[in-house]
């Protein structure tokens, strides 16, 4: 599954039609997760106070900044991090 982020904008990932991106997986809640990315084109992930959180490259996180070939998990889906 691919999750294209455009510069300077901000999208969640959740279960939830309020979500941008709608993940129906176990694991994962209604508003999980939130990516940004900045006018440098920095992508940065924030967790919601999901239930089971995120973890980029296996270790728990609140908030990180991801870089090519990061793997940012939400619930038990897997996404790698890819420069456009």
């Amino acid at each position: 599954m691919k999750l294209r982020v455009a510069p300077s904008s901000i999208k969640t990932i959740g279960r939830s039609a309020r979500a941008e991106f709608i993940v129906e997986a176990a694991l994962v809640s209604r508003l999980h997760c939130r990516l940004t990315t900045d006018a440098s084109d920095q992508l940065l992930v924030e967790d919601l106070e999901s239930t089971n959180g995120i973890f980029v490259n296996g270790e728990k996180v609140d908030r990180a900044i991801l870089k090519p070939k990061d793997i940012l998990s939400v619930g038990r889906v897997d996404f790698e991090v890819a420069q456009a």
